[in-house]
């Protein structure tokens, strides 16, 4: 095949991989922004898993849906722990 009939998806830009700790950031900051206890809210969707307690301001639903909830807790709990 000739080169110049080739498309390179390279120039694309690629969907950015966050950390939890990036992510916990973004939904925190969005639901701080909307009013809400953002602690809470967060507690409520990583021991119910419902999403519903995440806002969908600034796409905090869907970015925080990028990540096993399990990861997130591990996150928080190395985090707490300093380890």
């Amino acid at each position: 095949m000739d080169s110049r009939n080739t498309l390179l998806f390279d120039s694309i830009t690629k969907t950015e991989q966050r950390t939890p700790r990036q992510i916990l950031d973004e939904v925190y900051n969005a639901l701080e922004e909307r009013g809400y206890n953002a602690i809470d809210q967060i507690v409520g969707y990583l021991l119910s898993g419902d999403p519903s307690y995440i806002t969908s301001h600034n796409n905090a639903r869907s970015i925080i849906r990028q990540i096993d909830r399990d990861d997130l807790a591990e996150e928080l709990v190395r985090s707490y722990l300093d380890k």
